[in-house]
């Protein structure tokens, strides 16, 4: 079966309630209220009134590092990806989720960064991702698909699914899109934000992520880089 054309980020699976659940925990330990009760309370209320609540739950928030309370593990979201195996790799690394993954092959195709066409060098980059390809296909007919992963260029895209809590959804929205990001999964975040927004229709819960950066960020991110470079100088100096 073709998976067909399909978006980078799908959002797969959400609770419809999902945020009146939220508002309802976010009330639990202000009230005497039994559970059900408040959720019946939280369906009534308005968008906007569904927003002040949240907004007075979380309080001030200095940085994204301030995360909101337990309430927002109340509801999920499950997210389909298709990106490149380099930023995987970066969002793979988020353990308060569930993260499944596909056998990495060069069946999805590749990413090509802007910076390789600026340069000059789409038939040399083309020309090492056909390589790639083809090693892919020969270590694979000789020992197998998982060992031939290691033959696959990071820029191939890989399919995963990530499913998590909508106060780990905050967490890693929020710091993948912080201006040092890598543009893949600075991308895969704002995305996540705007499904959980406009699919999930829970827009208390997004308007509450406001640590999410839209900026545009290649000055900030090549800063970044020339920092990361002067420390690597630095301790070679040392050794």
């Amino acid at each position: 079966m073709e998976p067909g054309a399909r978006a980078e980020v799908t959002l797969v699976d959400y609770d419809p309630a999902g945020e009146e659940k939220v508002v309802a925990a976010a009330l639990y330990a202000a009230s005497d209220l039994p559970d059900d009760r408040l959720h019946s309370l939280a369906h009534s209320m308005s968008p906007e009134e569904r927003t002040a609540v949240l907004r007075a739950y979380i309080g001030e928030r200095g940085n994204r590092r301030h995360k909101p309370g337990r309430a927002f593990e109340r509801t999920g979201y499950r997210f389909d990806v298709l990106c490149d195996f380099g930023a995987f790799r970066d969002l793979q690394r988020h353990r308060p989720l569930t993260i499944e993954w596909q056998t990495l092959t060069p069946r999805h195709g590749y990413a090509t960064p802007s910076e390789i066409a600026e340069a000059g060098l789409e038939t040399e980059w083309h020309g090492v991702m056909e390589d790639s390809a083809a090693t892919w296909a020969t270590v694979a007919e000789a020992a197998g698909e998982d060992a031939a992963q290691y033959a696959v260029s990071m820029a191939f895209r890989i399919r995963f699914v990530m499913q998590m809590s909508a106060r780990e959804a905050m967490h890693l929205i929020e710091l993948r899109s912080s201006p040092q990001g890598h543009p893949t999964y600075r991308r895969v975040a704002h995305e996540m934000h705007a499904l959980i927004r406009d699919v999930a229709g829970h827009t208390a819960i997004a308007e509450a992520m406001t640590y999410v950066d839209f900026s545009e960020v290649d000055l900030e991110r090549l800063e970044a880089e020339r920092r990361t470079e002067a420390k690597r100088l630095a301790a070679q100096g040392r050794d």
